[in-house]
């Protein structure tokens, strides 16, 4: 079973409930795990601010080395972390490794080196007779729910720069992948004092109970957009501060000169890995009218070397998280306007586990809800287009600002478009790498605040000015 870590023990849930865990490869339960309620949140909130006392009080170079130390144990458990991850999603072993676990832990080491790189303003005399500096301080207990799309990753990108910067977590993973985090949670209770990272298993209403707490002075989530509304929400009544990382519908704009085997090399990749469930992913391919019939040829051709079903060996991605996802990408292509045609794919395949074929849509108008809103699934649609401003305009017209990309060999074109996207992230010639060392967060209903990097870390801190009179 799959347990709760709370103050440093590995433990059930507090009345002894229980959910069970499927297996998106097959449909069948693998697993239990802890169901938590209010009592549990209880607990480990208290944990995490009986905890904040002293984790507050260690010094930079302490909580690096403890970090770095708990990165090199989650090396040594990376076959048991990815055993973990691949039974909760059904990924493909490979790629997740290479592309989550040793990532993430990567990242976990950036977060620990960056503990000791907070940076502020110069004191000084700002008004005569007084002194000014300021402190970056921790910002306290907090509250963080993590999606099921990656994790163990997303884990990390929660708990890294919020302990890094001084202050105490109690994560709550997603209900259908909670086994790589209590993992974590379970090696992290043998390195880190007591309820300074807390890991909790249950479901939707633990999850509100967590960002509910009056215990946090924070709450982070990675989720849907209507999620993180009810986030916001429900952080509103204590006035907690909050961190949103929200659903995508990202453009690619295909110009003229570009490289077109190289372009759908690009975007096969940045549309389909992990089956589309990312909010980065390539949703809207937008063509200019003198490529785009030969864009959307090749893209076909492409689209019909992408593996993946229940009886694939080494599949590229592997099948939708539930058995609720499939059945909402299913019904958004059985749903598509009568102009809209589905060149490729629009399929569920198999019958076994929750699979579906990579999917290209051609045909689609601005406001159509394929273009508008999150399939979150293989799912691409391609429009066309036949000025830089009109593309522009398309790429903009949708309530979310997460990713994009922009595909062309012009740079003056690359710089006009990276300036006037409205998306936290401009890709040019490729889409979706991400590195430790960059910002990761969105605009308008993608949400605020940023994952990775030194801005990252800030998030997770407040600052205080502090006056002395002299004399």
């Amino acid at each position: 079973m799959i347990s709760n870590v709370i103050d440093g023990k590995v433990v059930p849930a507090a009345d002894g409930r229980t959910s069970e865990i499927i297996d998106p490869r097959t449909g069948e339960v693998h697993d239990t795990a802890a169901l938590s309620g209010a009592a549990d949140v209880d607990a480990a909130y208290e944990a995490a601010t009986e905890a904040f006392r002293t984790w507050r009080r260690t010094t930079p170079a302490e909580r690096q080395k403890l970090l770095l130390a708990l990165a090199s144990a989650l090396e040594d458990r990376a076959e048991d972390l990815l055993a973990a991850e691949v039974r909760d999603t059904g990924k493909p072993e490979a790629l997740t490794r290479d592309e989550e676990i040793t990532v993430g832990i990567d990242q976990l080491r950036y977060f620990a080196g960056m503990a000791r790189s907070l940076e502020g303003s110069a004191a000084g005399e700002y008004l005569a007779g007084h002194t000014s500096y300021v402190r970056r301080e921790p910002v306290g207990v907090v509250g963080q729910v993590a999606p099921w799309n990656y994790p163990f990753m997303m884990a990390i990108w929660k708990v890294a720069p919020a302990l890094a910067a001084g202050c105490t977590v109690v994560l709550k993973s997603s209900d259908t992948t909670p086994g790589s985090a209590a993992l974590v949670g379970e090696i992290a209770a043998g390195i880190l004092p007591p309820g300074v990272l807390n890991v909790l298993a249950g479901d939707r209403e633990t999850g509100k109970l967590v960002v509910a707490h009056p215990a946090a002075a924070q709450v982070s989530i990675t989720g849907s957009t209507g999620a993180g509304k009810q986030v916001a929400a429900a952080a509103a009544p204590d006035v907690k501060r909050v961190h949103l990382e929200l659903g995508g519908k990202a453009p690619a704009i295909v110009f003229g000169d570009a490289d077109l085997d190289a372009t759908v090399e690009g975007i096969v990749v940045g549309a389909f890995f992990n089956a589309g469930q990312d909010c980065t992913a390539v949703t809207r391919i937008l063509a200019h009218s003198s490529i785009a019939d030969a864009l959307e040829a090749k893209l076909v051709e492409a689209i019909a070397d992408v593996t993946t079903g229940p009886d694939v060996e080494d599949p590229f991605y592997g099948p939708l998280n539930n058995a609720q996802q499939l059945d909402r990408v299913s019904s958004v292509v059985a749903n598509l306007p009568s102009h809209a045609r589905v060149v490729t794919g629009g399929a569920r395949i198999g019958e076994k586990g929750y699979y579906y074929a990579p999917t290209l849509v051609a045909g689609v108008r601005q406001d159509d809800d394929v273009v508008q809103q999150e399939t979150f699934g293989p799912v691409v649609t391609l429009q066309t287009f036949e000025t830089e401003s009109e593309a522009i305009e398309l790429a903009n017209d949708v309530d979310f600002g997460l990713a994009s990309s922009v595909w062309t060999k012009d740079h003056g074109t690359a710089h006009r478009c990276s300036i006037e996207l409205d998306f936290g992230c401009v890709w040019v010639n490729t889409h979706i790498p991400l590195v430790a060392e960059m910002p990761h967060g969105g605009f308008k209903q993608s949400g605020y605040g940023k994952d990775l990097s030194h801005y990252g870390l800030e998030d997770y801190t407040r600052i205080k000015h502090v006056m002395h009179a002299h004399g």
